[in-house]
C-alpha cells in the first residue's frame, strides 16, 4: 500500500455504507479491516452481504468487537456506526438504557480501540436521540463519549444531518461526530480557531467539515449553550452528574463545549417518483384485499383506552400518516420492521398499475443510496429490508469523505 493512502477500518460495518461512500469519493480511501458481527442471528447476512461485495474475507472479521480489538490493524480514520437499538425512534426517550444498554456498552470496544491505535480521525454515526440520552440526565453519554475523546487527546465537532433537507431520498435524522487527534492538520485547525472570538461558531456554521459539506444559514442561530466536561475528576464523576442541552451542532476542544442550534440551507431532495420502478413489480409486494382494512386501521388516527401496569387509566392516541406515501415527497424514516404489515412500513400507489403495494427491496438500497441489488445476496428478502432499515445514508459519507480527503 502507497503512503498516500488513507487506512480505513470500519466497525459495526453492516453491508457497507461508510465503505461505499468513502470509495466513491476517492481510491486514496483503503479499507484495511473491518468489522460485522450480528449477535444471535445464525445467518450472519450483513457480513455475507459486505464480503461478497467487496471480497477479501480475511480482512473483514465476523467476531463479536470486544473479542478481537488486538486485531484491529493501525489505520488513520476509524469509522463505525455503532449500533443505535438503545436510542431507536422505534422506542420510547424514557425506555432507552443509553450507554448502559446491551449495545450501548459497545461505545467502550471502540473506546479500546482507539486507545490503542490513536487513529488521526475517528468519524463516527447514531441516531439524534443520542444527544439526549438518557431521558432522566439528559445529555450525559454524549457527555461521556466527548470525555473519552478529549482524554485520548481528540477535539471534536458534531452535526445533526437530515439527508432530505441536503438533496436525498429519506427524511432520516442521524447524529455525525468527527474527531480529530492532536498532531493531525484539522485538530490544528479546530484548535486555532477555537481561540479566536467567534471562531467555534465560523466552524460550525462554514469553516469546518461538516459546515463546508453541509451548508446552514450564517445568521439563523436559534440556541446556544456553553459546557465543560474537563471539570469533572473523571469518567464516573462525569456519568453522575453531568447533563446538558446539546444542540444540532457542536465543537469540543480541550473539553470545553459550544453547541448552537443550525438551521439548514434546503436542497431539493429525490422525491420518491424518482426512484420508484415505473415498469411494475412482482405481485406479492401488492397489498392485497384481505389486508386492506388492516392496512387503512394502522396508518389511521386512533383513540384507544389503556391501563398502565399501576392500574392508571389512560388515552393512547396517534395521528394518521398519509396512506398511500406522496410519490413527490422523499421516503419517511426507514425502520428494520420495513417488510412487515406494520404503521411505518411504506405503502405507495404504484406508478404503472396504480395499486397499492410495499416498497421492493431495490427501492429501499435506493432510498439509502446503494446500489441497485446491493443486498441481493441470497439472504431471505425480510433480511434485505432489515438491513436496509439499519444502513445508512449513502450520500451523507461520501460528502464527509470529500471534505476530509482535502484536508487529511
Amino acid at each position: 500500500m502507497s503512503q498516500d493512502k488513507i487506512r480505513v477500518v470500519e466497525l459495526f460495518a453492516g453491508v457497507g455504507g461508510f465503505r461505499v461512500g468513502f470509495e466513491r469519493s476517492s481510491s486514496i480511501f483503503e479499507t484495511v479491516w473491518a468489522n460485522q458481527w450480528e449477535p444471535g442471528q445464525v445467518g450472519q447476512w450483513a457480513y455475507k452481504c459486505y464480503v461478497k461485495n467487496f471480497g477479501s474475507p480475511e480482512k473483514c472479521s465476523n467476531e463479536d468487537i470486544a473479542t478481537v480489538i488486538k486485531q484491529v490493524p493501525v489505520h488513520d480514520l476509524l469509522c463505525g456506526g455503532f449500533p443505535c437499538q438503545d436510542y431507536s425512534v422505534a422506542h420510547s426517550l424514557s425506555s432507552s438504557k443509553g450507554l448502559e444498554g446491551k449495545k450501548g456498552v459497545l461505545w467502550w470496544s471502540i473506546n479500546d480501540i482507539i486507545k490503542l491505535r490513536h487513529p488521526k480521525y475517528v468519524f463516527l454515526e447514531n441516531v439524534d436521540r443520542l444527544l439526549k440520552s438518557p431521558a432522566k440526565q439528559r445529555g450525559r453519554d454524549f457527555g461521556v463519549i466527548l470525555r473519552c475523546l478529549m482524554d485520548e487527546g481528540y477535539c471534536v465537532e458534531w452535526r445533526v444531518i437530515n439527508a432530505a433537507e441536503y438533496g436525498f431520498a429519506q427524511r432520516r435524522r442521524r447524529t455525525f461526530i468527527l474527531a480529530y487527534k492532536k498532531g493531525s492538520k484539522l485538530h490544528k485547525s479546530l484548535r486555532e480557531m477555537f481561540k479566536k472570538d467567534d471562531g467555534a461558531k465560523s466552524w460550525m456554521l462554514s469553516d469546518g467539515v461538516f459546515g463546508t459539506a453541509f451548508p446552514v444559514e450564517k445568521d439563523s442561530i436559534k440556541r446556544m449553550m456553553e459546557a465543560d466536561v474537563s471539570t469533572f475528576t473523571d469518567l464516573a464523576d462525569l456519568s453522575d452528574h453531568f447533563s446538558a442541552q446539546f444542540n444540532n451542532a457542536g465543537v469540543m476542544v480541550d473539553g470545553k463545549i459550544i453547541s448552537i442550534e443550525t438551521t439548514p440551507i434546503l436542497e431539493a431532495p429525490i422525491t420518491l417518483s424518482k426512484i420508484v420502478e415505473k415498469k411494475g413489480v412482482d405481485n406479492h409486494f401488492y397489498i392485497s384485499d384481505d389486508k386492506m382494512d388492516k392496512w387503512t386501521y394502522l396508518k389511521g388516527s386512533k383513540k384507544i383506552e389503556r391501563t398502565s401496569s399501576t392500574g392508571y387509566k389512560y388515552t393512547f392516541s396517534e395521528g394518521a400518516i398519509a396512506f398511500p406515501d406522496p410519490l413527490n415527497r422523499p421516503a419517511r424514516t426507514m425502520l428494520t420492521s420495513e417488510s412487515t404489515l406494520n404503521r411505518s412500513t411504506h405503502v405507495i400507489e404504484d406508478p404503472k398499475t396504480k395499486k397499492l403495494r410495499r416498497l421492493t427491496p431495490v427501492e429501499c438500497e435506493r432510498i439509502n443510496g446503494f446500489p441497485d441489488n446491493w443486498t441481493d445476496t441470497e439472504m431471505p428478502e425480510r433480511q434485505r429490508y432489515f438491513i436496509m432499515g439499519n444502513a445508512l445514508v449513502v450520500p451523507i459519507i461520501e460528502r464527509v469523505a470529500n471534505e476530509l480527503k482535502l484536508r487529511f
